[in-house]
């Protein structure tokens, strides 16, 4: 009896083998039906044109928000410079923006004999100030807040003149509020002249030209 059940498995496989040797002698050839569902089923290929690259969104740095998607000729800005100095000559230095031009009066009266590097570095300390919770949450509020730059008198803020100097401060505003290149001195909070001794126990976060940074 315990034999059974491999000679029952024997006699199935057998069986099996037999019926598909069978089915390979059947016609199997096209019937018109069959030639139907395959012209049915053969979908003619075409080409999908490519979907344009989504802009990238604008962000206002105060408060974190997506503001509006930038044009596209405006993502054709945001692009990598070989070096600080052809991203400062691809601004058009456009003062219209009251932000951007309290943020060029800042880095005119505080950097402008300075390297870019060191002007940069200007501009970055006050749109650090901005997101730090520490300071205004502008621009212009920081430049404006009292006692922290000397050259706003009354709360007033100065018009620097229309020069060359002038011209480059308000392109290196530029590259810093769209964030083009890397500041020297990342998250600093503070500088001061390196002729000045203020004594801070700040941490110290680059020196760059004549300025000393901190956090």
């Amino acid at each position: 009896m315990k034999f059974l059940p491999r000679a029952a498995s024997f006699a199935a496989v057998t069986f099996c083998a037999g019926a598909l040797a069978n089915a390979a002698t059947l016609d199997v050839g096209p019937y018109p039906q069959d030639q139907q569902v395959k012209a049915t089923n053969i979908s003619e290929q075409q080409l999908v044109p490519a979907l344009p690259a989504e802009a990238q969104p604008v962000i206002n740095r105060q408060k974190g928000e997506i503001v509006q998607p930038l044009p596209e000729a405006a993502i054709q800005e945001d692009q990598d410079f070989a070096s600080l100095s052809a991203a400062v000559a691809a601004q058009d230095a456009d003062a219209s923006d009251r932000e951007i031009n309290c943020l060029a009066v800042g880095v005119y009266y505080e950097a402008k004999s300075e390297p870019l590097a060191g002007q940069l570095a200007v501009a970055e300390v006050i749109l650090n100030r901005t997101t730090s919770g520490r300071f205004p949450k502008s621009v212009c509020g920081v430049l404006t807040q009292r006692g922290q730059f000397s050259f706003v008198r009354g709360g007033q803020i100065p018009t620097p003149p229309a020069n060359a100097q002038w011209r480059k401060a308000l392109a290196v505003a530029q590259v810093a509020q769209k964030d083009l290149w890397d500041s020297p001195a990342p998250r600093a909070l503070f500088f001061h002249a390196s002729h000045v001794r203020p004594g801070w126990k700040r941490p110290h976060v680059a020196t760059v030209g004549n300025h000393i940074f901190y956090r």
